[in-house]
């Protein structure tokens, strides 16, 4: 009976199989992915795609913490980072607001952008929503490379699933992240993080903004944008 309370072999087996699906749909549209079966191995992976020597950017992911990129790129030593997102051990930003501003503008010129994403659909859609537009504009445009990590909890049927489940999942509890762990009580007087419903609200705070949807990667590009589906559940 104890073998029954672990179900990561069945679940890492499931999520492989929608992720084969949705590696088909990538690649038809001109966008490299492939699919890892846990952290680790998705961390080798993106370490591959990086050269030594190129310029790292990203932008705030619980995903790429998790996965341990940034350590991996400290302990290897041969890339300039651009964190605009580096906390110290107490959660607080350690880039002020115009240092913070400006390390977002150097990574839309990175060599090489690692991120996250909100949602996967099974069609081959990434979906996002983003309070200043910092994360999501260098997916689209800027840096030479594009490499997406995604956790196979965030796939979704379809764009409308996609959006449901960030304004009715994401966007509350990372409000609440904010919150409580970076030192931001402004965020918990949003209506999501007081009620966790999204009621579109238009709080000064609000952290749904700017809604993408990437489709496909243009023929110029189409060897440059990668996504790494990992079968484990990682960020929100």
């Amino acid at each position: 009976m104890d073998a029954d309370l672990n179900i990561q072999l069945e679940e890492g087996n499931y999520y492989e199989k929608l992720a084969n699906r949705i590696i088909q749909n990538f690649t038809r549209k001109g966008i490299n992915a492939c699919f890892a079966n846990n952290i680790k191995q998705a961390c080798s992976m993106v370490m591959k795609m990086i050269p030594e020597g190129a310029v790292v950017g990203t932008a705030d992911s619980m995903t790429l913490l998790q996965v341990g990129v940034f350590s991996a790129l400290r302990k290897r030593g041969k890339n300039e980072v651009l964190n605009p997102f580096v906390r110290d051990d107490d959660g607080k930003l350690v880039f002020s607001g115009d240092e913070r501003q400006e390390l977002m503008r150097r990574v839309l010129l990175s060599d090489v952008y690692i991120i996250g994403t909100n949602a996967v659909t099974m069609d081959g859609k990434l979906v996002n929503i983003d309070a200043h537009g910092n994360r999501v504009a260098p997916m689209i445009f800027g840096p030479r490379k594009v490499i997406v990590v995604v956790g196979a909890n965030k796939i979704v049927k379809n764009v409308e699933e996609a959006i449901t489940r960030i304004k009715g999942v994401c966007a509350p509890i990372n409000a609440i992240r904010h919150g409580l762990k970076h030192h931001h009580p402004d965020f918990l007087e949003l209506p999501c993080a007081k009620t966790g419903i999204c009621v579109d609200c238009n709080h000064s705070w609000r952290i749904c903004r700017y809604t993408t949807i990437i489709e496909g990667a243009n023929p110029p590009r189409k060897d440059c944008f990668h996504v790494v589906i990992v079968g484990e559940r990682l960020g929100l």
